[in-house]
């Protein structure tokens, strides 16, 4: 048996593969060194089992088959692991970032399941733009610290100085 014949996956190709992992590690690295729930495992096999499904869609013949269908279903699947995510603390509801984390990183599997390798990675950077930007504005913004996130903070603060 040759290496090659190891490493062979054909149909599906490494460069599609390699990327949707190279696209979940860098939307999970930015989540896991943020100390939030969604991190680089996660999300590089949420978005390789994504391409996996769609690319194996698309492989299906027949008068039935309808890929858009498995789009749908993967939508579906990926809202119930969001949901997982979210839960009520200190009267707010958290973890709705992490939800729709997980929402955008299925969209960039299937973006590489049609071969728009180039344009996932374009979308995953955008997206860590998006999640470490407004963090930096609600950090240095009173206007953007506003609503339930600045609740929720001086709530945790109201706790730590009564020792609760």
């Amino acid at each position: 048996m040759t290496l090659e014949a190891i490493f062979n996956i054909d149909p599906y190709n490494w460069d599609s593969i390699l990327t949707a992992i190279f696209c979940g590690a860098i939307i999970g690295l930015e989540r896991q060194l943020r100390g939030k729930p969604v991190g680089i495992r996660t999300s590089s096999l949420i978005v390789l089992g994504t391409y996996l499904f769609l690319a194996t869609a698309f492989m299906l013949e027949g008068d039935i088959v309808d890929p858009s269908r498995v789009v749908g279903q993967v939508i579906t699947g990926i809202g119930f692991l969001g949901a997982g995510v979210m839960l009520a603390k200190d009267g707010a509801v958290v973890g709705v970032t992490s939800a729709a984390t997980i929402w955008v990183l299925a969209a960039v599997g299937v973006m590489i399941s049609t071969d728009n390798n180039l344009n996932a990675i374009r979308i995953s950077v955008l997206v860590v733009m998006i999640l470490y930007g407004v963090d930096m504005l609600e950090n240095h913004t009173k206007a953007f610290s506003n609503g339930v996130h600045n609740r929720v903070r001086n709530r945790r603060r109201s706790k730590q100085t009564n020792g609760e």
